[in-house]
């Protein structure tokens, strides 16, 4: 399977997703730490990594799902150009395509998630509010599960959502 999780940056997508890896023995794949490691490495510069992240995360997943891993992606997959491939590349291995999208009902919370993380990887430079805020996403046409992290156990309802598909 191939389980997607987007959102805004600051609404748990990484948590989330790390704890869904360890119940289910998925591979995560962290567009973040990618694109932070071609920064770090001099590849690409700061705030133009876009395509190159999710390009290579694109790599990475083909390779884990030819080894049969059960795949968790966590990016912000903003507009449909950027979920497109991934929709596709589930279709190439034959396995289903999840997506889930979180989102943090509560703005206040939100916010202070955004203001006050600070990045746990090299060359990794989290966006202000003003930023998070302003970022252009559409709407979201795929079949999908929302999620709000900002109350109940979110983690469950993506387990919940890798079983049933979206609701």
């Amino acid at each position: 399977m191939l389980l997607l999780i987007g959102g805004l940056p600051g609404v748990g997508k990484t948590t989330v997703a790390r704890e869904v890896a360890r119940r289910t023995r998925g591979a995560h794949v962290r567009i973040d730490a990618l694109e932070a490691g071609l920064v770090d490495l001099g590849l690409a510069p700061q705030g133009e990594v876009g395509a190159a992240g999710y390009g290579l995360a694109l790599t990475v997943a083909d390779t884990l799902l030819a080894g049969g891993a059960t795949v968790i992606t966590d990016a912000v997959f903003p507009v449909a150009g950027s979920r497109t491939p991934w929709t596709d590349l589930a279709e190439r291995h034959g396995v289903p395509a999840r997506w889930v999208r979180l989102v943090c009902g509560d703005a206040a919370e939100h916010r202070r998630r955004v203001e006050q993380r600070a990045s746990d990887l090299p060359g990794l430079v989290y966006p202000d509010w003003a930023a998070v805020t302003g970022r252009e996403v559409d709407g979201w046409a795929e079949p999908h599960t929302v999620v709000d992290t900002a109350s109940g156990d979110p983690v469950a309802a993506v387990l919940y959502a890798m079983g049933s598909g979206a609701r």
